[in-house]
């Protein structure tokens, strides 16, 4: 097993795709904080008209001179940096699908390959390659995770600390969180996967479902018979309305419906594999 998550984890080191995808994070968060420092000072706001760019309440339009900047204003009120990280690419679902992306072609390639066989045939207790995939998929979402905010804070010291810092306790309670959510959606696609060992069926579903798609157009259908608080108890939804503090007893839901999701999942995963010729 241990010899399993060692290959697992050091075929993710190796993959360009790992990577590429923590570029795009890193990305977004200086493309997102950038806009909010053009927006929010004035300096920004003096950088903004210099190439064209003038800021309004809705935020940027286009012009052919350097005119004004806007009056000084807060548009970040009651704003600390997890909301800015949760805004980034968090309770869209962003962060869902980039993660997912990255798990289903690391998975498809074991069965495009052919690789998953030579897998089978050292280790016959096949229960075993599904949990190191979940475990591994769990080790790079909190490595992205962990390098997504840290960014967010260095970002945030770069731009001049445009929004206050969070309580220790609250980034403690929403990261553990989303991370909890997050590998579940990991260990859903991995069930995907293991069904239809399917790169592109792999991608779409998380593109479906980490974004948020598939839940909105079955919640739409199943209104009409007055059925939709099954929604509440999604990955999908817990994760975008997940608690940025501590309130009460009913914040702490998230961690059942993720660990109750993730065990369902693994379990199908498992007991798919266990029954499936590869």
């Amino acid at each position: 097993m241990l010899n399993l998550l060692r290959m697992d984890l050091y075929r993710l080191a190796r993959s360009k795709c790992v990577y590429i995808c923590l570029a795009i994070l890193i990305a977004i968060s200086i493309l997102c904080f950038g806009l909010i420092w053009m927006l929010a000072t004035p300096e920004g706001r003096n950088a903004a008209a210099q190439i064209g760019m003038t800021a309004t309440e809705n935020g940027f339009t286009l012009s052919t001179s350097v005119s004004e900047p806007a009056e000084e204003g807060s548009i970040l009120p009651n704003y600390n940096i997890l909301h800015m990280f949760r805004e980034i690419a968090m309770d869209g679902g962003g962060y869902t699908c980039i993660l997912g992306i990255v798990i289903s072609i690391f998975v498809c390639h074991d069965y495009n390959s052919g690789f998953i066989k030579n897998i089978l045939s050292l280790h016959r207790q096949r229960w075993k390659y599904i949990l190191s995939k979940i475990l591994a998929a769990g080790i790079l979402n909190l490595v992205y995770l962990g390098i997504s905010f840290s960014c967010c804070l260095l970002l945030n010291g770069l731009f001049g600390g445009l929004v206050p810092l969070a309580p220790a306790a609250d980034i403690l309670l929403y990261i553990s969180l989303s991370w909890l959510l997050t590998t579940a959606f990991a260990a859903l696609f991995i069930l995907i996967i293991t069904l239809s060992r399917s790169t592109s069926a792999g991608i779409l579903s998380t593109l479906l479902l980490g974004s948020g798609i598939a839940v909105s157009v079955l919640v739409t259908c199943t209104r009409y018979w007055g059925f939709q608080n099954w929604i509440n108890y999604t990955l999908y939804v817990n994760q975008t309305n997940a608690p940025s503090c501590y309130s009460s007893t009913v914040d702490l839901k998230g961690y059942a419906v993720g660990a109750v999701f993730l065990i369902l999942y693994s379990a199908a995963a498992m007991g798919i594999l266990k029954h499936k010729d590869v």
